[in-house]
């Protein structure tokens, strides 16, 4: 496919949080490699020299961030978003002020829209005590318009063995593998989001993919609608050309929404890439800190009710909770009902 100098309209090397496009607010994407387990979901090893409560330095390739004896981030606050969490590697263990709890992990996603306001805690369990406990995840903010700001919090699991799996073929036989985590390719749609959530409208083309090129693989993202955001983030391998510009290892780019994008992976080894791509909300964007509002005013509400109420309070004898050793893979949610991957 000929090189088309109006495919790409920017480009940029990534860091710890990515650059991302309305609806999306930004993407994290963490990955630590965490020592064996001492017994208690926390490393085997020594904390000193870390900023416990703010350890994000990457200090022999892994971080505690927030948590104080097992990595994560304890019971904190959220209003007017959603946060999309894709694991790939290692454990979550959810607890929230609404009373439900879960524990997912590779492959899973949770989906959890905050709506008008919940506290919520992810703890990274380390479980192996005899071996490495490697982590890595995805957490992607997307906003929710105006209108939605305040739904009931809510959220939903997707769990890997229901998340569809499309692979394809290019001429010379090599694969291209595709996770649909949000939106649709090839006849095949992926699992319903939240019921509030921006996505939950197939017209604002809400898509969440991951690209898998195996060596020497070419594949062709489809062109959706035209004046859509599309960010690709090329976050693992080495030599990936698009439209056959070369793209350089760990960056992002931002593309037209309109045409074929042809992906061409030179090297020998899989390229891993993530995509984001939707309708623009076009509502004025207020955030400090954990909340997402429409103005200063409404930032200023959330505080508020956040003192007063603390979104329901924290039911949990812990602020960094974790579900056990021996628990699997399971959502228990405020309702009482509970669900477990189908296997």
């Amino acid at each position: 496919m000929a090189t088309s100098s109006n495919t790409i309209l920017g480009m940029a090397k990534m860091g710890f949080q990515w650059q991302t496009v309305d609806p999306f607010l930004f993407c994290v994407h963490h990955e630590d490699f965490y020592p064996k387990s001492n017994g208690n979901f926390g490393p085997d090893a020594s904390l000193v020299g870390r900023e416990i409560g703010q350890d994000f330095a990457g200090k022999d390739g892994w971080r505690m961030y927030h948590g104080e004896s097992i990595p994560g981030f304890p019971s904190h606050p959220h209003r007017g978003f959603e946060t999309i969490t894709v694991v790939r590697s290692g454990f979550v263990d959810h607890s929230d002020s609404m009373g439900a709890v879960g524990r997912y992990s590779a492959g899973d996603v949770q989906w959890m829209t905050a709506g008008a306001g919940i506290q919520h805690s992810e703890m990274f369990p380390l479980l192996d005590q005899h071996k490495d406990n490697r982590l890595e995840l995805f957490q992607i903010w997307l906003n929710l318009p105006k209108k939605s700001k305040f739904v009931r919090p809510h959220f939903t699991m997707l769990w890997a063995e229901s998340i569809p799996k499309l692979s394809f073929l290019d001429e010379n036989g090599r694969k291209t593998h595709v996770e649909l985590i949000a939106g649709q390719l090839g006849g095949e749609k992926a699992q319903n989001p939240p019921p509030d959530s921006w996505a939950s409208n197939p017209e604002h083309s809400v898509q969440v993919w991951i690209i898998q090129l195996e060596a020497k693989a070419k594949w062709q993202i489809p062109a959706h609608n035209k004046n859509l955001g599309r960010m690709l983030y090329f976050y693992r391998g080495t030599q990936l050309t698009l439209d056959g510009q070369t793209i350089p290892d760990y960056h992002q780019v931002q593309l037209i929404s309109d045409e074929n994008i042809e992906l061409e992976n030179l090297s020998d080894n899989r390229i891993e890439i993530l995509l984001l791509e939707s309708k623009p909300i076009q509502e004025p964007v207020v955030q400090y800190g954990p909340f997402v509002m429409n103005t200063r005013e409404e930032i200023q509400d959330a505080f508020q009710d956040f003192q007063k109420t603390g979104f329901g309070g924290w039911p949990w004898k812990s602020h960094e909770p974790v579900h056990g050793t021996n628990a699997g893979r399971f959502a228990r949610h405020a309702d009482g009902r509970e669900e477990f991957p189908s296997v």
